[in-house]
Formats: C-alpha cells, sequence, structure tokens
C-alpha cells in the first residue's frame, strides 16, 4: 500500500462550470493545510482558469479538452465530473486515503453525458459498495445531525418500509459508535405525515411502518423516539443550535430530502456539511450545489468547503 496516499484526503474539484474549482481554491488556501496532505482529482486547466493554489499539492489529472464555460451545463463537463468521481473511487480501492471530499456537480451536465445517476453519492455507492454496503446521506452542522431515509426522488414518489427503517437506523447506530465514538447516541425521528399522522387520521406511515419499526429497534438496544412531528422536533433543534445550547438528540431521522434539510440549512446555511456513511470511506461535500449563477465571478463563499474539508481532518 501506498502510505503517501494513505494518509491524504482526496479532493474532487467538481464541475469545471461551477464554483466547486474556485471554492476549491480558496478553501485550501484558508486552511493552509501541507501540501502532503492533499492530493487533487481534477485538470490544471480548470484549476488555474479559476485562481492558483499557494502550495504544490499533488494533483491526478483528467482530461478535460473542452472550453470552460462557467454558469453552463454541458455534456463535457458531465464526463468529467463522472470520471473524475470514478478516478475518486480507484484510489480509494487501491490505496485507502484517508478521507474524500468532493466540489459540487450539476446532474444536469451528467444527465446529458449520459451518466443517469440522482447524485455524486450513488455514482461513488456503485463503485465502492461492496458485501450489499448501501451509502446513506448524512448532513451536519457541528453537533447538529441529520439522516434521510429516503433522498433524491419526486415527493410522489416517495416510498419506504419497516426494514428500511430498520436498516439504515442501525448503519446510523454503528456510525456514531465506530466513528464518531458516542456509545449511546439519541436519536429523533420524524413523522412521514402532518402532525406525525395524529394516530391515523392524517395518514397511516406512521402506525404500519414508522412506529413498529421503532419497536423493534429499541428491542435492539437503540435509543429512538417513536415518530415525532417534524415541525416540533427541528424547531427544539434549531433554537439549541443557535442559542448555542446542547442539541436535544445525537441525529434527527428525516423521512425525506426537503423535511431534513430546509431546517438544518436554515440555521447552518452554507456551513451544513454532506456527509456520506455506509461505505469504508467517509466522504463531505458542501451542502450547496454548483451556484452556476455566479460561477467564474470570483466571488463564491468557500464555507461550506471549509467544513467539508475541516469534518474529515
Amino acid at each position: 500500500m501506498n502510505n503517501k496516499i494513505k494518509d491524504k484526503i482526496i479532493i474532487t474539484t467538481g464541475d469545471p462550470n461551477g464554483i466547486g474549482p474556485e471554492i476549491t481554491i480558496k478553501a485550501l488556501k484558508a486552511l493552509d493545510l501541507p501540501a502532503d496532505k492533499v492530493l487533487l482529482i481534477s485538470n490544471k486547466k480548470i484549476i488555474n482558469h479559476y485562481g492558483t493554489p499557494d502550495k504544490n499539492y499533488g494533483i491526478i489529472e483528467i482530461p478535460f479538452d473542452s472550453s470552460i464555460q462557467p454558469g453552463k451545463n454541458t455534456k463535457e463537463s458531465g464526463d468529467f465530473v463522472y470520471l473524475s468521481l470514478k478516478k475518486a473511487a480507484e484510489v480509494v480501492l487501491n490505496f485507502s486515503p484517508k478521507a474524500l471530499v468532493t466540489a459540487p456537480v450539476s446532474k444536469f451536465a451528467l444527465y446529458l453525458a449520459g451518466h443517469f445517476y440522482s447524485g455524486q453519492t450513488e455514482i461513488l455507492q456503485k463503485f465502492l459498495s461492496h458485501d450489499k454496503q448501501h451509502a446513506e446521506m448524512l448532513f451536519l452542522a457541528n453537533d447538529f445531525r441529520v439522516l434521510l431515509l429516503t433522498r433524491h426522488c419526486a415527493v410522489r414518489e416517495i416510498k419506504f418500509t419497516k426494514q428500511d427503517v430498520i436498516n439504515k437506523v442501525e448503519l446510523l447506530q454503528e456510525f456514531f459508535v465506530n466513528k464518531l465514538n458516542i456509545p449511546n447516541p439519541k436519536f429523533a425521528l420524524c413523522g412521514f405525515n402532518p402532525h406525525a399522522g395524529e394516530d391515523g387520521v392524517l395518514g397511516t406511515e406512521e402506525k404500519e411502518i414508522l412506529s413498529p419499526a421503532c419497536m423493534e429497534l429499541i428491542s435492539k438496544g437503540i435509543d429512538i423516539t417513536p415518530p415525532q412531528p417534524a415541525d416540533t422536533l427541528f424547531y427544539n433543534a434549531a433554537q439549541a443550535y443557535l442559542k448555542p445550547h446542547k442539541i436535544p438528540f445525537d441525529c434527527y431521522i428525516a423521512v425525506y430530502h426537503d423535511q431534513g434539510l430546509i431546517p438544518i440549512k436554515t440555521v447552518a446555511g452554507l456551513k451544513t456539511v454532506n456527509m456520506t456513511i455506509g461505505l469504508d470511506i467517509i466522504r463531505t461535500s458542501p451542502g450547496h450545489g454548483t451556484a452556476f449563477d455566479i460561477a467564474g465571478q470570483n466571488i463564491a463563499d468557500e464555507s461550506g468547503m471549509i467544513e467539508a474539508i475541516k469534518a474529515v481532518l
């Protein structure tokens, strides 16, 4: 095993036409990391277009022969993103680096290039998963953490089973115990329906799926609430975060994407970090997107990228 790579943080710079390369350069300057601790997966033309790192970081070159077009979705940029993530996965599998950090990408550009994935998480899962591993999305802002039960899908297509809930919470428990060294984490489960279903009046998913899953998890020694109204759970979490006081629970489990991301991003903003758990390596990314509207203007805020890198230091 190459020990030099084993100790490094691997960073992909994201969509060439978005703010990814810019915030990567700015974040590295702000953090002042040693050159031998970072390995970039990018392209020198792209890096030089958006700035110049102040240290001689190693770089694995991904071909990019097209013109850089800030703010544009292109097939070429989608291909570059896909090849960058594929190469990152190869590095992970062959050398087991410390962590992987990915700058934002455009799902539409991936689609233009014929790569039909709903996000980077799914691409990394394709290349890195083994033995039925499943990548999950955990969002964090300091001690405010939110796990998503379901991810990037239309609201009308949200589906989950009792076993889905059990599997994901058991994975979360393992992550807290083995990676975060929190031996007895406390979890709060959001209801799917308004008012957590009002005993079946406003929906039956709580009675039929979520509550039975909680009962089985509790029987296994996992500290989790029955499904609770999400608005109340997140109001209390937000108030604690802003005070700042201790967050009432170690992690909030949201049933669907916006249910969990709206509250944490409202209080934490650009400092929200997307962390992938469930694979052999921890991967983080800023909680925001490519910001095509300001790409190439050198005004992008690097806070999210700084936090994403700090989370794996």
